[in-house]
């Protein structure tokens, strides 16, 4: 398969999910969670296993639209995190219903908590310069391992998976909270991994390219390269998987978007960031000669 040779297929491809997520944003904006627009978060020791569903059903009369995660050593504890503010008469309230379904005590009433938008804020701002920063960084090793073009196009792949990624969530409206800012962080590091294998082999093949253009370079490249990506990326969506099926709530938080990271990340590895450096250096070849 040409994989560089299509450039502008999968590009279109990546900028319609983009562009779909940008306008649902606006239309029918982001599902972002506690962490982010504040509200309160209830933990109770419910002393015996139980189902999230269960704890769902009994607290539907107020409305809550809870996320709902298992706690304590042994599961038998639950969180209660939901984006209504509760004063302490409505926490009451919740703790009574379930109280009564589970025989509880006071003392199981662990702890309350009122969570206000601003830790969101500060959250999202640590994320962008996390990402920021790692990206510098990741620039600078490039550049000095390979070149700068191998750097820039990398950084643009990772623009690429950060974007696709939100754009993903935003479509399918699932909530955005402290979790999945965990797994972009991740996906980064991820992602580039992937990228810089692939460099390395196309710059052992520049060596030997003769009069090849460089995007038959980078299809050589990639189809050596390939089937390691695609074992790499089974294996660890695998171990993502099983995390996803067999998890509490609070791991499925974190696998989704390290499910559809690992994915985006392993497509922009193969069709954006070898096919995007090859185009702009066959363009840069192609001055010269003219000059």
């Amino acid at each position: 398969m040409r994989f560089a040779h299509h450039l502008k297929l999968w590009g279109a491809l990546s900028l319609a999910v983009i562009l779909i997520g940008g306008v649902m944003a606006m239309v029918t904006g982001v599902n972002l969670g506690i962490d982010f627009t504040g509200g309160t978060m209830i933990h109770v020791n419910i002393g015996e296993a139980f189902e999230v569903s269960e704890i769902r059903a009994l607290v539907e009369p107020f409305a809550l639209e809870p996320d709902i995660i298992h706690a304590g050593f042994d599961d038998t504890q639950v969180i209660i995190k939901t984006k209504a503010s509760l004063d302490n008469t409505q926490r009451m309230a919740v703790f009574n219903t379930l109280s009564e379904a589970y025989d509880l005590t006071t003392e199981d009433f662990l702890e309350a908590e009122q969570f206000g938008p601003a830790i969101g804020q500060e959250l999202q701002g640590k994320a962008l310069s996390s990402i920021l920063f790692a990206s510098i960084g990741m620039l600078l090793y490039i550049t000095f391992r390979f070149e700068l073009i191998y750097g820039v196009t990398a950084i643009i792949a990772l623009i690429h998976d950060v974007l696709i990624l939100l754009s993903v969530f935003v479509i399918f409206q699932i909530p955005i909270n402290s979790s999945f800012i965990a797994a972009v962080l991740t996906i980064v590091g991820y992602s580039i991994n992937d990228t810089i294998v692939v460099f390395d082999r196309v710059r052992e093949n520049v060596k030997t390219m003769g009069r090849e253009s460089y995007k038959e370079v980078a299809d050589r490249s990639l189809k050596q390269t390939l089937t390691r990506s695609i074992n790499t990326s089974l294996t660890t969506l695998l171990v993502i998987g099983s995390l996803y099926v067999l998890g509490v709530e609070a791991i499925k938080e974190f696998a989704l978007p390290l499910m559809t990271g690992v994915l985006v990340g392993t497509y922009s590895s193969i069709f954006i960031a070898s096919p995007l450096w090859a185009t702009i250096k066959d363009m840069r070849r192609g001055a010269k000669r003219k000059g």
